[in-house]
């Protein structure tokens, strides 16, 4: 039963959330409303779950002192900081001026632009080795991200200039790429993506996919 009763909720709930896209009469179409707040409840209990096993996962790692136990306690303080502070403030907790938005502002954003400033090696890196021009394929890649790269700075249409070329033409060129060679790419992808959703989604429906409800 601990299988069954948990196959057959997700059965029916599948099943009547997709009715209500083909069915546009009560109760079908107070469907999505009624699932949307039980997605909104459930999701807050998970955020609950994930923080609390942080903090477990977190604090064991301080008791017994394995590697790196410095970072587990920065973890765990600035998560009560937040947490006491948010709280405190009560529901204008993100009004401009309050606690909450000086440790935001002055303390998550440089944080934040910091790990993308680094972040920004490791995608240099990993350019250097993705447009490698091994073959057909890797050099028009090759070619595509320099002409997008030097067309998204004003340098690039200085020496578009200097070379001899027509004002803005290499701008033109990143633009066309992206609008036209980019956005086919992208709904390809986007088109496979949603046959995967569906497939993957009548799988769980019809209980042949069973994953999600871990081990025996």
């Amino acid at each position: 039963m601990r299988r069954e009763i948990p196959l057959l909720i997700t059965a029916i709930v599948g099943i009547f959330f997709v009715l209500q896209y083909f069915i546009p009469h009560p109760p079908f179409n107070r469907l999505n409303g009624w699932f949307s707040d039980w997605f909104s409840i459930i999701g807050a209990c998970a955020i609950w779950l994930g923080a609390l096993n942080l903090i477990r996962i977190s604090a064991d790692k301080i008791y017994r002192q394995r590697s790196d136990w410095g970072f587990s306690v920065v973890i765990i303080l600035s998560f009560l900081l937040i947490v006491v502070i948010g709280f405190t403030e009560g529901r204008d907790f993100r009004n401009p001026g309050s606690g909450f938005d000086w440790l935001y502002n002055f303390i998550y954003t440089p944080l934040s632009a910091t790990m993308f400033a680094l972040l920004a090696f490791f995608v240099a890196s990993a350019s250097y080795r993705a447009f490698r021009a091994r073959n057909l394929e890797a050099s028009l890649l090759l070619v595509a991200a320099f002409l997008v790269m030097l067309g998204r700075v004003p340098v690039g249409d200085a020496i578009g200039v200097s070379l001899g070329l027509p004002e803005t033409n290499i701008s033109k060129v990143a633009v066309w790429i992206m609008n036209t060679i980019n956005t086919a790419g992208q709904r390809a992808i986007l088109i496979g993506i949603a046959l995967g959703v569906v497939s993957t989604s009548l799988r769980i429906i019809l209980g042949i996919e069973r994953s999600y409800l871990g081990s025996e």
